[in-house]
């Protein structure tokens, strides 16, 4: 096999590739204060001082509005390409980061990540999938990404390549794997030479957003252009796993959350401006470990709470609608010592997205000894 038919390899059913881009805000982000209801009047009297007051939140209803630093993320709510899921969370009550988090990657009590147990569940009946199919923006691969048939964690996609002498082992390897008599191992081999040619084409010039998108200097930003360079370079990649950390806001919460609202806005804003029409075949699910408790504490801020929100862009669903039915924050409504009730279990939100992406996934197998109640995410 020649190398420009090992080209060709990667570039079939291109068309079709759909992409899952998964970004966990870790350290309990308070849903209450992305997504204010600024409609309800026990919500200031539970928040006083630090309440999003509805002349500065981004009204998406009558009732709803974004916090004020979200306002780039407004435009696609109001477009239909975002939707808001309130009071979601996880079944554990722990209010312990780790436990949370650690419930949340893996789907349960389960072996492995959902999202790589998705991967296996999904894996091609020839084997045959990018090497690029799963990747992680960072230094190592987060829990939910554990089992997935193949997985790479980068800082950059400049990172996948085989050193100085990169062109001339990717040929070399080109000509073992073509004369291979296995067919399976001729065929993957192939796949990833392709791959790497690819790469090396993405990165020979320095990366153009489109449509006049503009990313911020900073890590979840800088990030958002790597998986946005990924898709765009239709090298094959299937789910992509990112980490915005800091949300853990006990004390003066505006001065803990505010700097990362700005970048998880800004960094979201940028990539759907950037990816444009792409976004039609790109999901994109923003979630978090727990919410925090309704009532702000003494020192303005907020402990460990229970439901918090979800954010659903792009993959053509029913967007512009906000799916809750909402509890109140009266005492009467809550949970624990104060905390907003899990009305909607975060798997419920994935189920539909995982089934719109591949129609024919078993979704029992992705998460087992759970009764899901898919939420109608699409039309």
């Amino acid at each position: 096999m020649s190398e420009t038919k090992v080209t060709t390899v990667v570039s079939e059913n291109r068309d079709q590739d759909r992409s899952l881009v998964v970004v966990f805000l870790r350290g309990g982000a308070d849903g209450l204060n992305l997504v204010a209801p600024v409609g309800d009047d026990d919500y200031f009297g539970a928040r006083p001082t630090i309440g999003i007051g509805s002349r500065s939140a981004v009204m998406l209803n009558d009732f709803f509005g974004l916090n004020p630093l979200m306002d780039g993320l407004a435009p696609l709510y109001k477009e239909g390409m975002m939707s808001i899921v309130h009071c979601v969370g996880s079944e554990d009550q722990t209010r312990s980061h780790f436990e949370a988090q650690d419930i949340m990657d893996h789907g349960g009590n389960v072996a492995g990540g959902w999202l790589g147990r998705y991967l296996l569940a999904t894996q091609p009946a020839d084997g045959q999938r990018s090497p690029l199919s799963a990747v992680a923006i960072g230094s190592r691969l987060p829990e939910n990404l554990r089992g997935a048939p193949a997985a790479a964690a980068m800082r950059s996609i400049k990172d996948f390549s085989l050193g100085e002498k990169t062109d001339e082992v990717r040929d070399l390897l080109g000509r073992l794997y073509a004369k291979s008599p296995i067919e399976s191992l001729n065929a993957a081999g192939s796949s990833s030479v392709a791959v790497l040619k690819r790469i090396a084409e993405l990165t020979s010039t320095d990366y153009a957003p489109s449509n006049s998108a503009s990313y911020e200097d900073d890590e979840f930003s800088s990030g958002m252009r790597e998986i946005a360079q990924l898709i765009k370079g239709r090298v094959g990649l299937e789910a992509a796993a990112i980490d915005l950390n800091g949300w853990d806001s006990h004390l003066t919460q505006p001065a803990v959350m505010d700097p990362e609202i700005k970048r998880l806005n800004a960094g979201l804003s940028a990539f759907c401006k950037d990816l444009g029409k792409a976004m039609e075949r790109t999901t994109v699910v923003v979630m978090t470990e727990f919410g925090r408790r309704v009532r702000e504490n003494s020192a303005l801020g907020t402990d460990h709470g229970r439901g918090s929100v979800m954010f659903v862009l792009g993959g053509g669903h029913k967007g512009g609608t906000i799916h809750v039915d909402w509890p109140g924050p009266k005492a009467e409504s809550l949970v624990g010592p104060g905390d907003l009730p899990v009305l909607t279990n975060y798997l419920n939100v994935l189920a539909p997205i995982l089934k719109k992406i591949s129609a024919e996934v078993d979704l029992s197998a992705v998460f087992p000894e759970f009764a899901l109640a898919p939420l109608p995410l699409f039309g």
